[in-house]
């Protein structure tokens, strides 16, 4: 299987994605922004029909449309989260926009490429150019220092963003920053996995790794192995099973790794929510003093 072009550049360009996707859907796991990176890859599949319709790079349309989303998300909150009926909101207008260039394209620029729509809306790991995965590693690279930088205070400001803000750590700089960075990500994976299915992908790897273990940094590093190991093991199943294709065999992958998270016992806090770096109290034992008589 390795020996064939069309695997390994797949494997180049789909391990980038998978460890970008993994480290970047911890956070979104943690800031409850889950609605927010399905937006995103919604808004990915606007931009695409966008750059389609109107004739110009594919790329240009997904960065552009993804990144502006993500800062316009962050910047519309007002705070470290933006709420649920702006996300909502922009959603469903962006979901208006996905349509107009859909009909504008069947209309006017479907003739040439007839099979774009499909391919924006699943992805084509195995169609990808050795350019295209040389291309995607190195964004990938870059996206992933970026989150490296930014890790500790957006994990400070995740956790507590009052205490974070009062700590001078730039709370309101960090929100939109980091929904660009997830509006990039999605704009990459959308043409490994395609714009429906980046979500599974941000998705089901973090949420299982925040179900495996509370510790921040150890689900940090355990997303991206399992969304590695979930591209990994898609690839081959699709391989394999040639009827499958790889983007479902993907998220398929990613899906039972998480009901396996669920299923499996561990060990969790009380309340039943994850506690980063939690630190157990010390506790004394006292002699209860007797009643009196």
């Amino acid at each position: 299987m390795l020996a064939h072009p069309f695997i390994q550049t797949a494997l180049i360009a789909g391990t980038s994605i998978a460890v970008l996707s993994g480290l970047a859907g911890y956070f979104v796991v943690m800031r409850g922004q889950v609605f927010a990176g399905d937006a995103l890859s919604h808004v990915a599949y606007t931009g695409a029909l966008a750059a389609l319709a109107t004739g110009i790079d594919l790329r240009f349309g997904l960065f552009a449309a993804t990144i502006g989303g993500g800062t316009v998300l962050g910047l519309l909150g007002g705070r470290a989260n933006a709420d649920d009926t702006i996300i909502g909101t922009t959603f469903a207008w962006i979901l208006g926009l996905g349509v107009f260039f859909l009909a504008l394209f069947n209309t006017h620029a479907a003739t040439g490429n007839g099979n774009a729509n499909v391919t924006v809306l699943f992805g084509s790991i195995f169609g990808i150019s050795t350019t295209a995965a040389a291309t995607a590693a190195c964004i990938a690279a870059g996206l992933i220092l970026v989150l490296l930088v930014i890790a500790r205070p957006l994990l400070f400001a995740s956790i507590d963003s009052a205490v974070a803000a009062a700590s001078g750590v730039p709370v309101r700089l960090l929100g939109p920053l980091f929904l660009a960075v997830v509006g990039a990500t999605a704009a990459e994976t959308s043409q490994i996995v395609g714009a429906l299915l980046v979500f599974g992908l941000l998705a089901a790897p973090a949420a299982a790794a925040g179900r495996l273990t509370d510790r921040p940094w150890h689900g940090l590093a355990l997303s991206a192995a399992l969304a590695v190991v979930a591209t990994w093991a898609g690839i081959a199943l699709a391989y394999t099973l040639p009827t499958f294709p790889p983007s479902f065999t993907i998220m398929a992958v990613a899906a039972a790794e998480y009901l396996l998270a669920v299923v499996l016992p561990h060990r969790r806090p009380a309340d039943g929510r994850a506690r980063p770096n939690a630190v157990p109290r010390r506790t004394t034992t006292r002699p209860v003093p007797a009643p009196p008589r």
